[in-house]
């Protein structure tokens, strides 16, 4: 058998999820649109008066949540090394440190420079 073979039946099961998905929910989902439902939802927060008619939402959130996406890939990317540790080596010991090094470096500036807060 092609070793190929599981891997397509994977991405067909995928799309057959994500397609049947979107096609039941456009026929059983409700149809009727209030103000609500119509309403732009950003972060929850209503826009300040002073914007005029545009209205602004605080951009604080949107870098919180750009910075716990970005560190939690990084994390992502951790966990096969640590399940490979014994087998990589030295150089690979000196690939995870340095990684590890790399992703410090940008948490603490943003710690200091007091992104995390959320006040």
């Amino acid at each position: 058998m092609n070793p190929y073979v599981p891997l397509l039946v994977m991405i067909a099961a995928a799309t057959l999820v994500g397609i049947g998905g979107l096609a039941a929910s456009a026929v059983l989902g409700p149809t009727r649109k209030n103000r609500i439902k119509v309403l732009n939802y950003e972060c929850g927060l209503e826009p300040t008066p002073s914007a005029g008619a545009a209205g602004r939402f605080p951009i604080k959130y949107f870098l919180t949540a750009m910075t716990f996406i970005i560190f939690d890939i990084e994390v992502v990317f951790l966990y096969p090394w640590a399940v490979s540790a014994n087998q990589v080596g030295l150089a690979g010991l000196i690939a995870i440190a340095s990684f590890v090094f790399l992703i410090t470096v940008p948490f603490v500036y943003e710690w200091r420079r007091g992104g995390l807060d959320w006040e």
